[in-house]
């Protein structure tokens, strides 16, 4: 008879199996973004198991690439940040694009993949982005704390593809900023109405608040 203790600190066979996928996303995350044409057989080397393994988990190197957006999707969900009574919705606004910019700046090398569609499969795990900001803004619009000059949702994908552009500028290195998050943070905030002295102030406090949320979170993760 197994004791509790065993039963508890064994892993299940599935949980193994999702650790391993896991693992083999974050290394070929890591290996397209060194080489944009890494094959499917130097991803199973670098991950280090042998092709079945791989092609067990990813039977085409196109389902590979959904698999990492997808596991990029759910690190994008943990950046979605709630409006809060206490806190001003340009704050919130500005959080929630330094988390998703630092999301974005961990995967941007993937933008130089030339998989067919890839920017619609981008737009379509995106869309939960949008609808969250579109929110946010419309609330920001209704206080008169942003502009109304366009609709929350026009203004929401413009944002979204101003982000996207930096990170491609990024990429190509024809923006060097050392403080980009919080550069990204503060452009966002101007494009939606807001001065440019006040925006760097907000952006500031924001990527702050969201350093901290980081720190508890692995202070978190090592105490248990």
């Amino acid at each position: 008879m197994t004791a509790a203790g065993d039963m508890t600190s064994s892993a299940s066979p599935g949980s193994r199996a999702q650790a391993n996928r896991r693992r083999i996303l974050d290394v070929a995350a890591a290996e397209l973004a060194r080489n944009p044409a890494a094959s499917m057989e130097e991803i199973a080397s670098a991950a280090g198991v042998v092709r079945r393994t791989l092609y067990g988990h990813f039977p085409t190197r196109e389902a590979l690439i959904d698999g990492i957006l997808d596991l990029a999707s759910e690190d994008i969900a943990r950046t979605q940040r709630s409006l809060d009574p206490s806190e001003p919705v340009a704050v919130t606004s500005a959080r929630c694009t330094i988390a998703l910019w630092r999301v974005g700046d961990k995967y941007r090398l993937l933008f130089k993949l030339t998989e067919t569609n890839l920017g619609a499969r981008i737009e379509e795990r995106l869309a939960p982005v949008h609808e969250h900001g579109t929110s946010i803004l419309r609330h920001g619009q209704q206080l008169g704390i942003y502009s109304d000059h366009l609709p929350a949702e026009a203004l929401s994908r413009a944002l979204a593809g101003l982000v996207l552009a930096l990170l491609e500028a990024r990429n190509d290195e024809s923006w060097v900023e050392p403080e980009a998050d919080v550069a990204a943070a503060r452009a966002c905030l101007i494009t939606m109405g807001v001065s440019p002295r006040e925006a760097d102030e907000i952006a500031r406090a924001a990527a702050a608040l969201e350093d901290s949320v980081g720190s508890s979170a692995q202070e978190f993760g090592a105490a248990t």
